[in-house]
């Protein structure tokens, strides 16, 4: 298992993960797509991480091949507050449906940890849509709690 962040020529890999994040539309590999993914890569703040592993049943992986089986994006936020210590915010959870419970993801929101504690963040909030009681426990398992703040979401069409 490698764990690194993601460059330039991952994008394709990035985007096949997504498909897996059962929200629409996910983006192809074109024009808008890899501006957007050069503008994240610019951001000092902006951390898309990657987990990989030979696993040959991932779809699309060549035989006996490393592939991309987890990810996550950990952004580093600013902050006047709390002694000026930035804060960390993490989106896009996914691990390959073929790669699950196998630690990958645990892997890839562990590695933003690291990143976020190398930053000298005072926390890492994370939020999911999700609401089976396996993946929140997968969350809490991973040191994350639902109790001590509540989300609220502003939708912007």
């Amino acid at each position: 298992m490698t764990k690194r962040e993601a460059q330039k020529l991952d994008l394709p890999a990035l985007l096949e993960l997504y498909k897996h994040l059962e929200v629409d539309p996910i983006p192809e590999v074109n024009e808008r797509s890899s501006a957007i993914w050069e503008e994240i890569l610019s951001d000092k703040n902006h951390h898309v991480l990657l987990i990989e592993d030979k696993f040959p049943s991932v779809e699309g992986c060549p035989k006996g091949g490393v592939v991309a089986v987890a990810t996550c994006v950990l952004l580093i936020v600013p902050n006047l507050t709390r002694n000026a210590r930035p804060y960390a915010l993490i989106e896009n959870v996914v691990t390959h449906p073929d790669a699950r419970k196998k630690g990958y993801g645990k892997a890839v929101l562990d590695y933003a940890k690291e990143i976020a504690i190398a930053h000298n963040c005072y926390k890492i909030m994370l939020m999911t849509s999700r609401k089976d009681e396996a993946t929140l426990r997968f969350y809490e398992n991973c040191g994350y709690n639902c109790t001590d703040k509540t989300a609220f979401i502003h939708w912007l069409s």
